[in-house]
């Protein structure tokens, strides 16, 4: 019988699905299992990175299943987005209509990747049953205090006359029309995610399931520093302005001061002054830099004197303050002490400048000169030219002069986060409206609850100019007060997708909720996400934002979990020719073109067999065209071992060496699939079941079929059958189906390994001269290191071998080798 993938794959997705065989209700009676990917943005087709997220994903969700969990394994779409917006401006394609195009030949390809999923907990967050609970979100956070509006700088076209989003900005020019990107000053929303700081950073310590290198860089994201608040006075002035500092040991040697061309105060202190000319010059010159061109360490550091001064609170000496394009307005107060001697950002500015350096701390037994100096010192040392603080070490000067500054009411101690709050205003069409009404009696009100949703209308234009398409509505904005009736307005800003996406996986517990975003016994019961799988990309802002949700939804009492996901594996990148799959580079692979040639569990076979989910992972031709001939090597082994197959039990105790080897190698593959599973060794767990089938192979072609063991291969065969089905189920249930098993293979208890049939008399050790394999042999497990030595030596081949030389040592590993050095 030939194997036809085609046929097989599509009839039993059709079985699957015609059983709905992969719902999943709550059960009191089992131990549940919530598996998750993340789930995909609806951009048209799949990629290979998609088939390894969920072909790993689908291996957990079926291994659990087996196991006896009720495995909750859902999918759903990231739908809302700004490639949609720029379909409808450059094809004329309504948004929804491209969206749900491309959610429609995604789930066909997903079905034909034979995926677990339930379908029927499927959402998508651009439909108004999602993000009507996407905007109840938004309002329990704003009856908590942690929504606010407030002005904040974004990114602006001048050519295009609209805002462009982060991504939108390619080297500080709009993709769309080459325009050099400004900023400009606009109202926004935010969620104080600040709030909880604290708590996201202490219960990283709670995240053993998730890596290392993702804990870090959540860390570090929130990146939690110690210092103080000091307040300089402004020159002439009795207005102050304060600095956060994680180094008060160095202020006795602040020289100047920088500021953000972006802190609220800039326009009063430059007015009328003759430098500012200048400075509005300089400012509208870093508006057009982003950030991150700012931040880096090799761009030159440059400034402007705004013709005012500070008087240093410890010294009392008037120091000039400047303008930098390195001095952010998001991180500390926006205002900085300029300390050249001891940080290397500030030596570059005064260098430039022509600024005072002086040195505070000395290393100590040293005596640093000024004027020899190349870079700052920044290490620990002895405080000098600091006052009373001479002579103590700038880690106990540190603590003596914030206790100063507090006595004195100059500065306080103050924990400071470089985590700043969520802007999550847009000014796009494609996404969930806020639900805020702007009253001329009123002010801001917020939508009540049961006017949910703020729907979406569809008669917009989209031109790529000027405001959102939504300001440009009429019959959106113009609406009335729910507080006076009075005509009102409606917000047209509508929300960062990163809201739909951090808290998708509660909707997934109760999906069709038309009261209640989810029901919290039912959210109770599936939560935490036992495992989440996805790209480290989202490491730091997606699971952030998640966490923070879950924590909120926790306080406001409609969860009782505080962290959304237990464990998280991030896979690697596809690669091809050593790069990322990408159409400008020409070496995507797709998916649909291997599923036609090899059939699904090709693409899943090779893609879980080719490297360590968490490593990347290089396309090879030939080896998917390997996986191809493993399959084709499976069936044809089930196939003419089936008439031969039968309902008697095993008797263990009657087997022959020949037997005893082939269930030796059964029963070591299902320890290590089952041990491989667990530890996401799936490249491993298949190695193991190609040795299970090599081993079925030597004993058919060794065995007359008049002396097969009908009870033996009946086992091997289910057993090989049962491990398969997790990584290609298609082949699996087929062979189970033809070779008359009972029952459902998607009903079926995973294997456990009889230890007995583990027990061997002899195992096999290589022999090592020098480092070299020069021989095997047959020796008893239980052989101590010097009994392998006599062994191995009475061997006439290594006797042949070391003929004449001297034996320096021989080193033993017990069960697998034994080197002999010689000389």
């Amino acid at each position: 019988m030939r194997y036809d993938f085609k046929e097989i794959e599509e009839k039993w997705q059709k079985k699957w699905e015609e059983e709905n065989a992969f719902h999943m209700e709550e059960d009191a009676e089992k131990p549940k299992y919530y598996a998750l990917e993340m789930f995909p943005y609806p951009s048209g087709n799949l990629h290979m990175g998609h088939v390894r997220n969920y072909s790993i994903g689908d291996v957990v969700a079926r291994c659990k299943k087996m196991q006896g969990y009720n495995v909750l394994h859902p999918m759903g779409w990231d739908s809302f987005g700004l490639p949609a917006e720029n379909a409808a401006i450059k094809h004329g394609t309504p948004p929804a209509e491209w969206t749900w195009s491309n959610i429609d030949n995604m789930r066909r390809q997903l079905k034909r990747l034979g995926f677990s999923y339930d379908w029927e907990r499927e959402i998508a967050t651009a439909k108004p049953d999602y993000y009507k609970f996407t905007q109840w979100m938004f309002l329990q956070l704003y009856k908590h205090g942690l929504a606010y509006k407030k002005k904040s700088y974004v990114n602006w076209c001048p050519s295009c006359q609209t805002v462009l989003a982060n991504e939108q900005v390619v080297n500080g020019k709009c993709e769309r029309c080459k325009s050099e990107v400004g900023k400009k000053d606009l109202e926004q929303w935010f969620f104080k995610i600040t709030d909880y700081a604290q708590r996201l950073l202490d219960d990283i310590d709670k995240l053993s399931g998730w890596p290392d290198k993702v804990k870090a860089m959540q860390a570090n994201w929130i990146g939690r520093s110690e210092g103080a608040e000091m307040k300089f006075q402004i020159a002439g002035s009795d207005q102050f302005l304060t600095v956060y500092t994680t180094r008060p040991d160095t202020i006795f040697g602040v020289s100047y001061m920088v500021m953000a061309p972006e802190h609220p105060m800039v326009d009063q202190l430059i007015s009328g002054k003759p430098e500012e000319e200048a400075c509005r010059a300089f400012i509208k010159k870093v508006q057009t830099q982003s950030e991150i061109v700012r931040s880096a360490t090799d761009t030159e550091k440059e400034g402007v004197f705004t013709g005012c001064y500070m008087i240093n609170p410890f010294t009392e000496e008037k120091i000039p303050l400047y303008l930098a394009n390195y001095v952010f307005l998001d991180y500390g107060t926006g205002v900085v002490m300029g300390v050249p001697a001891h940080d290397q950002r500030d030596f570059d500015f005064a260098k430039k400048y022509h600024l005072p350096i002086r040195i505070v701390i000395q290393p100590e037994g040293q005596n640093m000169k000024s004027e020899e100096m190349t870079e700052a010192f920044a290490a620990e040392g002895i405080m000098e030219n600091s006052g009373c603080f001479n002579g103590l070490s700038n880690r106990d000067a540190l603590k003596k002069m914030i206790a100063y500054a507090e006595e004195k009411r100059i500065g306080q101690k103050k924990v400071n986060f470089r985590l700043r709050d969520w802007l999550i205003s847009r000014q796009r069409y494609w996404g969930a409206p806020i639900p805020i009404v702007y009253c001329p009696h009123c002010g801001t009100v917020e939508v009540p609850e049961e006017q949910l949703p703020v729907l979406l209308p569809e008669n917009v234009k989209f031109t790529g100019q000027g405001k959102s398409p939504l300001s440009e509505c009429p019959e959106f904005v113009n609406t009335v007060c729910p507080k006076c009736g009075a005509p009102a307005q409606r917000e047209t800003d509508t929300m960062d997708t990163f809201v739909c996406s951090s808290w998708y996986f509660l909707r997934y517990t109760d999906p069709h909720n038309d009261k209640m975003p989810f029901d919290k016994a039912k959210a109770d019961y599936w939560m935490n996400v036992d495992q989440y799988i996805g790209g480290v990309e989202h490491a730091i802002l997606h699971l952030l934002y998640a966490r923070f949700f879950t924590k909120a939804l926790h306080d406001f009492g409609y969860i009782d979990c505080e962290e959304p996901f237990a464990n998280l594996l991030t896979q690697g990148m596809v690669l091809k020719d050593g790069s990322k799959m990408s159409k400008s580079v020409g070496n995507v692979v797709s998916p649909e073109e291997i599923i036609a040639k090899y059939g699904a569990d090709t693409a899943r076979l090779f893609i879980l067999f080719a490297a360590p989910p968490e490593r990347d992972l290089d396309w090879n031709d030939t080896a998917v065209e390997g996986a191809y001939r493993f399959l084709n090597r499976v069936w044809r082994a089930v196939d003419e071992l089936t008439p031969y197959l039968s309902e008697e039990p095993l008797d263990k105790n009657s087997l022959n060496e020949k037997e005893k080897k082939l269930r030796f190698a059964v029963h070591a593959s299902i320890k290590k699939v089952t041990e491989d599973c667990a530890r996401f060794s799936f490249n491993t767990a298949i190695s193991s079941i190609m040795e299970m089938v090599n081993a079925l192979y030597v004993y058919k072609e060794n065995t007359k079929t008049a002396e097969y063991h009908s009870a033996l291969l009946t086992e091997a065969v289910e057993n090989l059958i049962v491990l398969l089905y997790p990584f290609v189920p298609h082949i699996a249930s087929e062979l189970w189906e033809i070779s008359g098993r009972e029952g459902k293979l998607t009903e079926r208890a995973w294997p456990q390994a009889d230890m007995e049939a583990l027990q061997v008399n002899e195992v096999e050790i290589v022999i090592q001269i020098n480092g070299k394999i020069r021989e095997k042999m047959m020796i008893s497990p239980e052989a101590s290191p010097e009994q392998m030595k006599e062994t191995a030596l009475s061997n006439e081949k290594v006797q042949a071998l070391i003929a004449g030389k001297s034996i320096v040592k021989c080193i033993a590993v017990p069960k697998k080798l034994i080197n002999i050095v010689v000389k």
